[in-house]
């Protein structure tokens, strides 16, 4: 997010890289790698940058200062570091900052509503998970998680869940009902929106898979789509890119069933359970 904002200010300004590069006697490579906030930052640099862009509001480059603390204070996740894939952090750190997470799921249960059984059930699916205490560490990771959704500065969550979903039985028919269950207790959450969509809405937008569009406070920073692979993610944030994922959720959202009618359906698939 800091890298970000830099990049937008020295572009603004039509200053190059190696102009702000040599601002901070650093070379283009290093600040291409700050901007793309891929190594750590230093008050000073950020500071002499912040000159070089004529940002002197006190408030505004306090606020970009604090951000340089942030950036460089590890995150929860590092203590997890053995239960993770290396190109699943930035994931991690994106879901923390973001004010608003859209996601798309075709299989299964997003993962910051899935119950701790329903967690161990679909990891197991991953064959690169055979030790028990691997499995253990990867269900604390999701449900550490989850725990965001319940701070004062909680993200809002909007999820478009497809019927494949709900109707696909994983962990048995307990472990299904507890799942079910939770997502019917969280729709009921102010900051959570869970929609269905059924079977019969047919063909539908989002035909290539699972899609997670994260949105955040700073105006100037763009929304990231995150598109998860079996071994790989990408992480896009081109407008062209955006808008278009953007487009696709909107149209997800609007042949899905409405919340209210989401619940219904919940209820009606645990009835059958």
């Amino acid at each position: 997010m800091l890298g970000t904002r830099l990049r937008r200010l020295r572009e603004s300004l039509g200053i190059t890289r190696e102009t702000a590069a040599s601002a901070i006697r650093a070379s283009d490579a290093k600040l291409c790698r700050m901007e793309l906030g891929r190594v750590g930052f230093k008050v000073r640099d950020v500071a002499d940058l912040l000159t070089l862009y004529g940002v002197e509001d006190p408030d505004v480059r306090e606020e970009l200062l604090d951000s340089v603390r942030q950036a460089n204070r590890p995150g929860w996740w590092r203590a997890y570091g053995d239960a993770f894939p290396s190109w699943f952090e930035q994931h991690l750190g994106l879901e923390e900052a973001a004010s608003l997470i859209r996601t798309y799921e075709v299989q299964f249960v997003p993962g910051l509503l899935q119950t701790p059984a329903y967690a161990e059930a679909v990891i197991r699916l991953g064959r690169t998970v055979t030790s028990q205490d691997a499995v253990r560490r990867r269900v604390e990771l999701r449900m550490t998680r989850q725990e965001l959704l319940s701070r004062p500065d909680a993200p809002r969550l909007w999820v478009v869940v497809d019927e494949a979903a709900l109707r696909r039985p994983l962990g048995g028919p307990e472990v299904m009902r507890a799942q079910l269950r939770r997502l019917v207790d969280a729709a009921a959450l102010p900051g959570v929106t869970v929609q269905v969509l059924p079977f019969h809405v047919g063909g539908h937008a989002a035909a290539g898979g699972p899609v997670t569009v994260l949105r955040f406070p700073v105006p100037d920073l763009p929304d990231v789509v995150y598109l998860e692979q079996l071994s790989s993610a990408l992480y896009l944030d081109k407008p062209e890119d955006v808008d278009h994922y953007l487009a696709v959720m909107d149209r997800l959202s609007v042949v899905a069933l409405p919340a209210a009618d989401s619940v219904d359906f919940l209820e009606g698939v645990l009835s059958g359970t």
